[in-house]
């Protein structure tokens, strides 16, 4: 079946796949905006009880909408099932939670996600669930931070403010090799430019709120395993917490996945062309971006994905907290917002973050998002307020 997957073309996973037989032949497929569904007999309501798992019964399990969008991503990320979330940390807490314990240890990349971060460092800690973070670039870095009790490794390649990458191949062999379950957050490449399970990473997830929906309008996640893991995120997690997405956020993502192969492209050869516009600026010392030749990490990238997102971040050639301020109020065309994977370009300055004891190496840190605008109208409104500085 995971073979069949595979072969699958990507476009007709997004436009055809799982709508053989949509009602009265809808071009669009129906919303089922229902919380229960009925029965004809006393025997199929009790048959429905016993399996809620594969029974539309409550929609806070099973949905139509739901599944179809679910059906779609696993086919995408050569998985063999998918569980959609109500928010990216809702899919990233109940993966991870899913398979510790008391007593249970994880390894992390260190720049990860700050909420999955906050997961492991508060939330899981007040249950006695053990963690260390390394930097990762190194697989020996996992290897080093091994425990009898290790039973994660969690990864995010690249990850999303320094885009440090990991090397997936050698890092599920040493998690294999000891028994450790691996999850990688691929929401930046998203599964049309690397499939994390082809290199025997267990579990996959994703912010569906980015690329997936692409239009800044809902928030959800989503996790794609094989059935064995993921049946026990869905009854394990997934029921007892209720991460429930709503049937019309569901119709949204399908929507936003019609063009999803159209605006990554768009995104991937704005962001490259950015990028090396960038990197020869003279205020600009040093873009953090996967796929120009100058990154460190630039064949491991090639070698893992085959193209890259519209999140970048670069430094600029100040330390001076009021000069980035004015950088960053006065730039055009970019919005200042939180998030990113959506159709418009946004800017981030790390110090933002910080009150005050700015850590030295990331006071000039910059990340922006390239959206769908022409990308000489970006490039002319980054030279603008470059001249801040």
């Amino acid at each position: 079946m995971q073979n069949l997957k595979q072969k699958r073309d990507i476009s007709e996973i997004l436009h055809h796949l799982g709508e053989e037989n949509l009602p009265f032949n809808a071009m669009s497929p129906p919303i089922f905006q229902t919380s229960i569904f009925s029965f004809d007999s006393y025997e199929d309501y009790q048959a429905a009880l016993a399996d809620e798992t594969h029974s539309f019964l409550y929609s806070r399990g099973n949905n139509p909408t739901v599944n179809l969008v679910e059906q779609k991503i696993a086919a995408l990320e050569h998985g063999e099932q998918a569980k959609l979330m109500s928010s990216g940390v809702a899919a990233i807490s109940a993966a991870v939670m899913a398979f510790v314990k008391t007593g249970d240890h994880i390894i992390s990349i260190r720049d990860c996600y700050t909420w999955a971060k906050t997961l492991f460092t508060t939330y899981l800690g007040r249950f006695g669930v053990e963690h260390d973070f390394v930097d990762g670039v190194d697989p020996q870095d996992f290897a080093k931070a091994i425990k009898p009790n290790t039973k994660i490794i969690y990864l995010e390649s690249p990850t999303s403010l320094t885009f440090k990458i990991q090397d997936l191949t050698a890092i599920a062999k040493i998690a294999k090799d000891n028994g450790i379950k691996t999850i990688i957050d691929n929401t930046w490449a998203t599964p049309l430019y690397q499939n994390p399970i082809d290199h025997a990473i267990d579990i996959v997830v994703h912010s569906a709120s980015k690329y997936f929906g692409g239009h800044s309008d809902l928030v959800a996640g989503v996790i794609i395993g094989n059935k064995s893991d993921m049946l026990q995120i869905y009854k394990q997690e997934f029921l007892n917490i209720g991460h429930v997405p709503d049937p019309f956020m569901a119709w949204l993502i399908l929507r936003g996945m019609r063009t999803l192969q159209v605006r990554l492209r768009q995104h991937n050869a704005g962001a490259q062309l950015i990028a090396e516009f960038l990197e020869k600026h003279p205020k600009v010392e040093s873009v953090c971006y996967p796929f120009l030749s100058s990154f460190p990490q630039n064949n491991l990238a090639k070698s893992q994905m085959t193209g890259g997102a519209g999140l970048f971040s670069f430094r600029v050639k100040s330390h001076n907290v009021e000069k980035i301020k004015q950088f960053v109020n006065s730039i055009k065309v970019f919005k200042r917002a939180v998030s990113w994977g959506g159709y418009e370009s946004l800017i981030y300055a790390n110090a933002i973050s910080y009150v005050e004891n700015i850590p030295e190496d990331r006071i000039s840190l910059i990340r922006i998002h390239i959206g769908l605008e022409n990308p000489q109208l970006l490039m002319d409104a980054l030279n603008d307020a470059l001249t801040c500085l």
